[in-house]
This record gives structure tokens, sequence and C-alpha cells, in this order.
């Protein structure tokens, strides 16, 4: 009888062991809700300040001067191009020509905005230069609509004129770019 009394039942021991465990169990349960709640954190703050670095690296307008470099080489590539073309491929030229002149028109409209938002004095030196490249733009515009209507025995003529109109567009617009780049800060 002796022997009964010492010993524990056998599932009150199971017990025991089985109430440890579910603590332990709980214990590793909150532990593991508790790491998963910082990664979660960690990686929201890690993808947030991704994407405000790429954000903020998008962002940058290009200075005056890459300005002008970027255009400088557009418009020398597509004069190249223009010596290329043939009559059966008008529409491509046309098209083309349309492009490059609104990329002109883009850069005349943004030269403008760095324009108004400088000193009067620069605002009064810049309206003549600026309506100068204005009519420069129409009379590209003209040839444009030259070209579009142009005959096989008048294509070359009207090519020829196309050309000699957009590099002196393409002058004047680099030299308002400089302009607005020594006068402006970037």
């Amino acid at each position: 009888m002796e022997k009964l009394t010492n010993q524990k039942a056998p599932g009150s021991a199971m017990r025991a062991r089985t109430d440890a465990s579910a603590a332990a169990a709980g214990a590793g349960s909150i532990l593991r809700r508790s790491q998963i709640k910082i990664m979660k954190s960690k990686s929201l703050i890690i993808t947030f300040l991704s994407v405000a670095a790429f954000a903020v690296g998008c962002n940058q307008e290009p200075t005056t001067s890459q300005q002008i470099d970027k255009a400088q080489t557009e418009t020398a590539s597509a004069a190249e191009d223009m010596k290329d073309y043939t009559f059966a491929q008008k529409s491509e030229f046309v098209t083309k020509m349309q492009g490059q002149l609104d990329a002109l028109n883009k850069d005349l409209d943004q030269l403008s905005a760095k324009i108004e938002s400088s000193s009067d004095t620069i605002k009064a030196e810049a309206r003549p230069k600026f309506q100068a490249l204005r009519d420069q733009s129409a009379q590209l515009t003209k040839q444009l609509d030259n070209a579009r209507n142009a005959t096989e025995s008048t294509w070359d003529s009207v090519k020829a004129s196309s050309q000699k109109a957009f590099d002196s567009a393409k002058d004047g617009f680099q030299q308002a770019r400089q302009w607005v780049s020594d006068k402006i800060a970037p």
C-alpha cells in the first residue's frame, strides 16, 4: 500500500507534462507572433523607404545644360535622318518631323516656364527671343504642310527647304537654351 501512495497516478503525471508543454507552446506562440509582427514592420519600412528613394530619384528634373545636351543629340540625329528620305517615304518623313516639331515646342514651353519664374528684367529680355522662336516654330509647321502636299517632282526641293528651316530653328532653340542656362541657375 505504501508503494501505491508514494506513486502518483499515471494520469496525473501525464497531465503535468501536458500543462507544462501547453505553457511552453503558448509562450512560444506569443514569441512567434511578436517576431512575425516585427518582421512585417521591418518589411513594410524597407518597402516604404525603397519606394521613397525610387520616387525621389525619378522625379529629378534635368538641369538646363542636360536639356541642352539631350536636345542637341536629338536634333542632330533628326537632321541626319532627314537627308535619307525618298518620296516613297514621305509619310514617315512627315511623321518624324511632326514628332521633332512637337519636341521643340515642348522644350520651348519648358524654357518659357523657367523664364516666367525669373525676374522682370530677364522676362523683358527673353520676350523677343522667345517670340522669334515661336515664329520659327510656325514656319516649321508651314514647311511640314508643304512636305505633306509635296509631289514626286517637288519632293527634293520641299525636303531641302524643310531641312533648312529645321536647321535654323534648331540653332535658335539651342541659343535660347544656352541663354536661359546662362541667365537662370538650374
